[in-house]
């Protein structure tokens, strides 16, 4: 196999691919990327076994074949590499040769008919969607994702589309996050909704290579499989299996106390509490509403910390507690300059959702504090 490219394609193919890359892959094969060149275009493949991430771009192909070569360190002496054209030169099968401009180095080589079959996925239902807001979608419930491996279902996000909505749903049994995307998507002769659980690691991989952008991916879901592709990339997974947590019965829908307050200036209260939060034993922040008025405090042996601030208060006044990490991850993803927190009581969850319509949902759980 021989082939030349520039080296800034080729680095940017190889730190895309290179995130599926286990840190402790189950065969050693996977911790190779595999090149493959034909035509006038090469391929790079990385997989941990249930991920996979596959770029191309144009090439010189002076020979075709495959190699695979050490994902890591060939991609950190590409990144140290002058700009240039690259050239890979592997004929013999034990070591390739890679050129640019008067650097030599050689790397050697695994063999490719031990790289697992990577087959990408031809049937399935088809869901195209504007990778930004895709993108946007995932960011906002990320941080909901279970890493509890106990509870595996909850270690991924449940995507849900119909033909005018899609919705993305993660929690851990802490704190819920919901977020939706209100259009017309095309959906399959048959088919009325599209649903998969997502492992939460796929997701975070998507916010990082994912275009911020308003062209299409287009994701495709068959049998505890999916596929999205993008451009040049196409990524691919093993779903998680099992039933989802029925959410639905989990969200309240009738309150008796709503509070409107500025977000960033509770976001920032909360995050000067914190500080003081994290030397206490149980990491609370409490928030008292009454008279519109909104009191954040938290104590611990070395101090405490209290802030008032205007909130309109609607219904019963309510003195309730938090995690402090568990609401400042809630508060710093609500998309609003107005946070809309709704109560029914002290002990029972929190709810935060837009003042007008229903993009997102956040729940919460507080903390139960014995006076």
């Amino acid at each position: 196999m021989i082939l030349s490219m520039n080296s800034q394609d080729l680095l940017e193919g190889l730190n895309i691919v290179t995130r599926a890359l286990s840190p402790r892959p189950a065969k050693q094969i996977l911790e190779g990327v595999l090149i493959s060149a034909e035509e006038n275009r090469v391929m790079m493949t990385c997989s941990d076994g249930s991920l996979t991430i596959e770029y191309t771009n144009a090439a010189s192909v002076q020979e075709e074949g495959q190699t695979v070569l050490p994902g890591r360190i060939f991609t950190e002496m590409i990144r140290k590499m002058p700009s240039g054209t690259v050239t890979i030169t592997e004929q013999d099968h034990r070591s390739a040769t890679i050129r640019c401009m008067k650097n030599r180095s050689s790397l050697a080589v695994m063999n490719p008919a031990e790289y697992p079959e990577i087959n990408p996925m031809k049937t399935g239902s088809a869901v195209k969607i504007q990778q930004n807001k895709f993108k946007d979608m995932i960011s906002h419930v990320v941080f909901a994702i279970a890493t509890d491996e106990s509870r595996q279902i909850l270690t991924g996000s449940l995507l849900e589309v119909n033909r005018s909505e899609a919705r993305l749903v993660a929690l851990d049994g802490f704190r819920l996050a919901m977020y939706k995307l209100f259009q017309p998507f095309e959906l399959p002769a048959g088919v009325d909704v599209v649903s998969a659980v997502i492992p939460g690691k796929v997701l975070n991989e998507l916010t990082k290579i994912l275009p911020d952008d308003d062209a299409f991916c287009t994701l495709l879901v068959d049998k505890g499989r999916m596929q999205c592709t993008f451009g040049n990339i196409r990524l691919s997974s093993v779903l998680l299996a099992g039933e989802y947590i029925d959410y639905r019965r989990i969200l309240p829908s009738d309150f008796k106390t709503e509070a409107l307050a500025n977000k960033s200036n509770v976001q920032d209260a909360i995050e000067r509490a914190s500080l003081m939060a994290r030397e206490g034993k149980n990491n609370l922040i409490k928030m008292s509403f009454r008279d519109d008025v909104l009191k954040i405090s938290s104590n611990a042996e070395l101090g405490d910390v209290e802030e008032e601030m205007e909130a309109s208060l609607n219904g019963e006044p309510i003195d309730i507690a938090f995690n402090a990490r568990y609401i400042t991850d809630v508060i710093r993803n609500v998309p609003d300059e107005e946070l809309c927190m709704k109560f029914n009581s002290s002990v029972s969850p929190c709810v935060v959702v837009p003042q007008k319509g229903n993009d997102y949902l956040y729940l919460i759980l507080p903390v139960r504090v014995f006076q």
